[in-house]
């Protein structure tokens, strides 16, 4: 049992655990959690694989291993012109999650704040709290899901000591566009903050929508720790393969911390993602066709079941509005639907510092075979209006 005065005294199980066990009791079709049902690319796989199989099986460099530092920063200079280096500026972690929990632990000190963009992940909070930090919300509001530059101005305080910038962005799909990233830049600048991005879906942005990361403004490379993975990229979640990316002295900051929460991960998986970056494009344009079609047809049957259902302009998920069921509460709802209809979903709620803020909005995931996504279209469909 964890003292009343622990940082995670209040703090339950997560909530994709929880929604994920209720699924799986009721043999619903989980459109909950973002993971793929299909694998990403073969020669990811194999080459994976092969490291395994020719060894050496023992711990990879702490770093990671060149080959996929190098492959890392060869990617942020061909997608976005970014200059890293491969020895000092990049370091490999166990996921995005592990270098969210290394960069704000490696930065923030007991007492400091931490602005982040609400809805936000719920591991942001918690590892705020690890590190003695408090986050503070500027919140995106539906439908538009845009931030609002003065809410984040007024956010700082003589306590704000980084901020962390999840775009594209889970649950919303949002892309933050020019004025948005303007805007986070002008008060990432003139109040000397870090800013620690979340980039993980920069790769799975649609209709014509483009990820232009923070780091590539004026001014903000030499505050920024960037961070992505492998996961959501080339759908192999399971991996856990994530990366920094940045200065050296922001870079370094990281990596203090992560050499006592993992030290390193999986080097037969690191060469895998090192293969799947000499790749090229096709891959990932494959794996993006495969997510527009996902998602339009996830919009289409909540669409027809009574949701409403605005169109993500990226990622994994469509935030729906279940008030029309007479729901007033996401997680009330969540925590029925698996055994009224045997569907799995995700209250927005546990996205927000007060969860009462959400309603009845609820994120399903369309990173699903079409026809389990067509199934779950149906099983909806026995949801009433009141």
């Amino acid at each position: 049992m964890l003292p009343p005065d622990h940082p995670l005294a209040g703090v339950g199980t997560t909530i994709f655990a929880e929604m994920g066990a209720l699924a799986a009791a009721h043999g619903a079709i989980n459109l909950g959690q973002g993971a793929p049902d299909v694998d990403g690319p073969v020669e990811m796989i194999e080459a994976a694989a092969n490291a395994l199989r020719a060894g050496p099986n023992q711990y990879a460099p702490g770093d990671g291993i060149p080959e996929l530092r190098r492959a890392i920063a060869d990617h942020q200079a061909r997608y976005y012109a970014l200059s890293v280096d491969p020895d000092a500026g990049v370091l490999i972690t166990v996921g995005c999650t592990e270098g969210i929990a290394a960069a704000l632990l490696g930065v923030c000190v007991p007492g400091d704040e931490v602005i982040a963009l609400e809805p936000s992940y719920d591991s942001y909070g918690a590892i705020a709290s690890l590190a003695g930090a408090q986050l503070v919300p500027v919140t995106l509001r539906p439908p538009g899901w845009r931030l609002d530059a003065d809410a984040l101005s007024a956010a700082v305080t003589e306590r704000t000591r980084a901020m962390l910038i999840n775009s594209p962005h889970n649950p919303t799909g949002r892309v933050l566009d020019e004025t948005e990233r303007a805007a986070i830049a002008h008060v990432a600048i003139e109040a000397d903050l870090v800013v620690i991005t979340d980039e993980v879906y920069e790769h799975l942005t649609f209709d014509g929508n483009r990820h232009v990361p923070l780091a590539t403004m004026p001014g903000m490379f030499e505050r920024t720790i960037t961070l992505s993975s492998a996961a959501k990229t080339f759908a192999l979640t399971g991996w856990k393969v994530g990366w920094a990316t940045g200065p050296a002295e922001l870079i370094d900051a990281v990596r203090r911390t992560k050499q006592f929460l993992t030290y390193t991960s999986s080097g037969a998986l690191q060469h895998g993602v090192a293969a799947g970056l000499a790749l090229g494009d096709a891959p990932i344009a494959e794996i993006r066709s495969g997510l527009v079609a996902q998602r339009d047809l996830l919009i289409d049957v909540l669409t027809d079941a009574g949701f409403e259902a605005p169109v993500p302009e990226a990622g994994y998920f469509v935030v729906a509005d279940a008030a029309w069921t007479g729901a007033t509460n996401g997680l009330e709802f969540c925590q029925r639907l698996p055994e009224a209809v045997g569907v799995g979903a995700i209250p927005l709620s546990s996205f927000y510092l007060q969860p009462e803020r959400a309603g009845a909005l609820v994120r399903f995931a369309f990173c699903k075979r079409p026809d389990l996504i067509a199934e779950a279209g149906r099983r909806l469909a026995g949801l009433t209006r009141p």
